[in-house]
């Protein structure tokens, strides 16, 4: 267990798509090295279809709740990663000097529906987020 694990959070609006997924994925991929949250500017629910998604990779993430981000202002945040264009903008400012990142990712959102239309775009949202997140992690140079 790492002693001083960096606290990553990603926003987006709703805290029910991308950002689930995100949080969702980085705790699978490196969860051993990052405290991972997530959060919206208006938080609503986790999307039935962010579930569904997940679960075909086996990770569970249907206990998430869809939480504000003002819940985590005084938290000793590390990495704020915004991954849509309106979180960016509505993102406050933290306390701590944290490290910002931004990912324009496109919204799977198309409602509350769940038919295969649908599912195809979550899974597109999750392919995205899996390489960005890969990324991310090969460039923290962790060890």
């Amino acid at each position: 267990m790492i002693e001083n694990k960096q606290k990553v959070l990603f926003v987006c609006t709703g805290n029910s798509c991308r950002s689930q997924i995100a949080e969702g994925l980085l705790n699978e991929m490196a969860g051993k090295y990052f405290e991972v949250y997530s959060a919206g500017s208006h938080p609503s629910r986790v999307h039935p279809n962010a579930i569904s998604t997940m679960k075909e990779i086996k990770i569970d993430i249907s206990n998430h709740t869809s939480n504000s981000i003002n819940e985590f202002i005084n938290t000793g945040i590390d990495i704020v990663i915004t991954v849509c264009d309106d979180a960016k903008q509505a993102c406050p400012i933290f306390p701590k000097d944290s490290m910002k990142i931004h990912w324009s990712i496109d919204d799977p959102f198309q409602g509350w529906g769940k038919d295969e239309e649908h599912l195809n775009s979550f899974r597109k949202t999750r392919t995205e987020l899996q390489g960005r997140i890969q990324k991310f992690i090969n460039e923290m140079e962790l060890s």
